[in-house]
Formats: structure tokens, sequence, C-alpha cells
């Protein structure tokens, strides 16, 4: 088969709603290298983002049945720049870009209370080092 990867360039993970780690974790759990920790899992209407100490794992499920998962692993170490854009204060629907080298922009919109703020902190402490 031919490699496939989500075409970040015509879209992004949309509506995604902050959920329990367990909801994803258990088809994430081969991916994870020993000592990785999960910090925080979003979920849209088929797809999930995960963000782990390490990397950011987007899941894209694809096809009718949705069977077929697509799983790419985005490490922060290859972050160059980053930015949120929120509907006033933090708690509410916001967007995160990611821009990274050799792939280019990635896109993240989030619902509801999802906490861009930690996931900002997450980012810049990978990012700024």
């Amino acid at each position: 088969g031919y490699f496939y990867m989500i075409d970040f360039q015509n879209g992004g993970f949309f509506k995604l709603k902050p959920v329990a780690p367990n909801t994803v974790t258990p088809i994430l759990q081969p991916l994870f290298i020993e000592g990785e920790q999960v910090i925080a899992c979003f979920q849209g209407i088929r797809d999930s983002v995960t963000f782990t100490d390490m990397r950011i794992i987007a899941v894209n499920v694809q096809g009718f049945t949705g069977k077929k998962k697509d799983f790419t692993s985005l490490p922060y170490s290859k972050i160059q720049a980053y930015s949120i854009e929120s509907a006033g204060m933090f708690d509410l629907d916001s967007e995160l870009e990611l821009y990274f080298s050799g792939l280019g922009k990635v896109k993240f919109e989030f619902v509801g209370n999802a906490d861009t703020a930690a996931i900002s902190r997450i980012i810049s402490k990978y990012v700024l080092r």
C-alpha cells in the first residue's frame, strides 16, 4: 500500500472537544514509548487529537465504516512557531495553528472549555528550549 498522511494543507481538525484520556488512549497505547504521558485528549466528530508530553498524535478516521484510521505523530521538537486565536477568554472556542519544519501548517479548532492556555504552555516548554 501507499503511505497516506493527513492532508493538513486542505483542512485541519475541527470541533475538538476535551474528552477523558481513556476514551482515546486504548487505540493509541501501542504507539506510546516508555514513560510517555498523556496530557490532554480531544475528540471531533470522527477524528481525535492527543497531546502527550513528547508529541501530538492526530488520528484521522477514514472510510464509510470508520475502520480505517490514520495516525500521525507530530513531535514538538519540529514545531517552529505556533499561534492561538481565541474568541475572548481562554475558555471559549479557539484555534491552534502550529508550523512544523518540513510539513507546514497544522490547524486544530477547539470548541467548549478546551484549556488552550495549558496546551500553549506544554508546546512552549518544548519549542522554547
